[in-house]
């Protein structure tokens, strides 16, 4: 019923930039926490970037300085603007949100199918 849709994934070389975007849509009751994961291949998922409903963010050490997340709670939409992007940030890259449809309760973890970003030297 919930969907994250992303897009704005692409190659680049390094020092460019890219602005990723998901959107959430279906029969949505209230977003809480929505954020960016990433994986690099044999590589566990790691955080990139979270925010919260107040717009509290927090950012991997590896991206601060260069990564922006920012929300649309209007629109159902995050997105990650990197800017000086790096080949060592070659990863799929994974949209999340923390969910509560229309007739439940509760919260549950969505995940979108992720956005290859390719950075070359």
């Amino acid at each position: 019923q919930v969907q994250l849709v992303e897009s704005g994934g692409g190659l680049v070389q390094a020092g460019g930039s890219l602005r990723l975007s998901c959107r959430a849509s279906g029969r949505i009751s209230s977003i809480d926490d929505m954020g960016w994961y990433r994986q690099a291949p044999e590589n566990q998922r790691e955080l990139v970037a979270t925010i919260n409903n107040s717009g509290s963010t927090n950012y991997a050490d590896t991206v601060k300085g260069r990564f922006t997340i920012s929300r649309d709670n209007a629109e159902n939409t995050i997105y990650l603007q990197m800017n000086s992007l790096k080949p060592e940030d070659t990863a799929v890259y994974y949209c999340y949100g923390k969910i509560r449809t229309i007739g439940t309760r509760y919260y549950v973890n969505r995940w979108g199918q992720g956005t290859q970003v390719s950075v070359s030297s």
